[in-house]
């Protein structure tokens, strides 16, 4: 009878040392898949490890918007820095714009290489060769070497007032990605407000209107962890 007593605890006994071996190893596995996420007061349940560092790897490039990569890549390519910046709807207004200088340019320069090339076929018939009058555009054949040349200082004088619209407006596009980088970082919600309350004040006994701007923090956004 005590033998079988005695079987019977140490029996016990083993049972409740395995199961407690058992579940400190699982809170220990349970412990070293989770993770505490800085600036994260909340941590739901065990997740899985790459998922984690997803989700911080993107709120990283969403809090690290550089305005100097969105500079560069405008820079390079146009519109490039607007679609850095997610602002899509900004490519077609940007393409838009150069393209009229670009068009600009095109027109003015192949009609100034036509009255270019008239006025010095006009200017070498005038001195006893005239093999390149049958050359000149017919739209410019009843021209005199005075309209020529006016004509073609004014296309090569647009020619170049092109250059520079286009060079301007690549600029401008340029300063938007970097400006609209740098309002990434601002709080533009309703935490910034304004108030104006009617005040009295009791010195002069005049009523008087008060002004007042709350800046406040932008809240800490948490990152949501899935099961």
């Amino acid at each position: 009878m005590f033998n079988l007593k005695k079987t019977c605890f140490l029996t016990f006994l083993m049972l409740c040392c395995c199961s407690f071996s058992k579940a400190q190893s699982k809170d220990t596995t349970n412990a070293s898949q989770l993770k505490v996420v800085e600036n994260s007061p909340i941590i739901v349940g065990v997740i899985d490890s790459t998922k984690i560092k997803k989700r911080i790897k993107d709120s990283t490039i969403l809090a690290g918007h550089s305005p100097r990569i969105a500079t560069k890549r405008s820079a390079i390519l146009p519109g490039w820095g607007q679609a850095y910046n997610r602002e899509y709807w900004k490519i077609p207004i940007v393409y838009g714009v150069l393209a009229i200088p670009t068009v600009a340019f095109i027109y003015n320069n192949n009609y100034y290489k036509k009255t270019k090339f008239a006025y010095e076929a006009m200017y070498k018939a005038q001195n006893g060769d005239s093999s390149d009058l049958a050359a000149i555009d017919p739209e410019l054949v009843n021209l005199s070497m005075g309209s020529l040349q006016n004509y073609r200082n004014q296309f090569r004088r647009d020619r170049d007032y092109a250059v520079l619209f286009f060079l301007l407006a690549w600029g401008l596009q340029v300063a938007d990605a970097t400006v609209f980088a740098h309002l990434k970082q601002f709080n533009v919600s309703n935490d910034l407000s304004m108030k104006i309350n009617p005040t009295f004040n009791p010195y002069t006994r005049t009523p008087a209107l008060t002004v007042s701007l709350n800046f406040r923090d932008q809240p800490k956004k948490r990152l949501a962890l899935a099961r």
